[in-house]
């Protein structure tokens, strides 16, 4: 279910500075996702860092330790590709800087791997990843997280599209060479700039990413 905005409504002016092209402002939170919502369960729960880590080794937190690690806020929006954008949510947890400074990739990775569950993938740039805003969030404006919006950690990467952040998210790999993830190996645009509309694979350009 969708979640009252209290804020109070910016000026038209204000909202078309901050929206993408084809966005439209939404005043509450649908719930979007493919598949079920998974059954957490604490004792089972890790978060693990793999692929090409600058040790080599595979580094790993149970719920409890990640929990503990520096939680943080950001400030950010959350642009859904199907054309609506919650403006200005506090997301807070623990960054993905913080993660990358814990468990650092090796000098050849350009790209992440972020794993969910049921083998959900989204794939991103280094630099995506480690922007600063990006987090893995365990709340919203101060309230923990519902299972419906990722609980307990959904990755939010506030400047491109909402499917590069995955809910119920369980990993990331570290990647030398890009690799496509599950919307983008069904005809999501590899990037998924909104302020580009980089919306669909047919509009990429060469670079972009990896052959369909």
């Amino acid at each position: 279910m969708g979640q009252p905005d209290s804020r109070e409504e910016e000026a038209p002016e204000q909202q078309g500075e901050r929206l993408p092209p084809g966005q439209r402002r939404q005043r509450g939170w649908p719930v979007t996702h493919y598949g079920p919502v998974p059954r957490f369960r604490a004792e089972r729960w890790e978060f693990r860092v793999f692929g090409a880590t600058a040790d080599g080794d595979k580094h790993c937190w149970t719920h409890e330790e990640f929990s503990a690690l520096p939680y943080e806020t950001v400030v950010g929006d959350l642009h859904c590709v199907t054309k609506f954008s919650m403006l200005g949510s506090e997301w807070g947890g623990v960054r993905a800087a913080t993660v990358l400074g814990l468990a650092p990739p090796a000098p050849g990775v350009t790209h992440v791997m972020v794993w969910a569950e049921y083998g959900y993938s989204a794939n991103l740039r280094l630099a995506d990843f480690a922007d600063p805003r990006t987090v893995f969030a365990t709340h919203r404006d101060g309230e923990l997280l519902t299972a419906e919006h990722g609980f307990p950690l959904r990755l939010v990467v506030p400047h491109l599209y909402a499917w590069k952040g995955p809910k119920w998210v369980r990993g990331v790999e570290y990647m030398t060479a890009d690799r496509r993830g599950f919307w983008e190996e069904r005809g999501y645009h590899n990037i998924g700039d909104p302020w580009r509309e980089q919306r669909y694979s047919y509009q990429e350009e060469p670079g972009d990413g990896p052959a369909l």
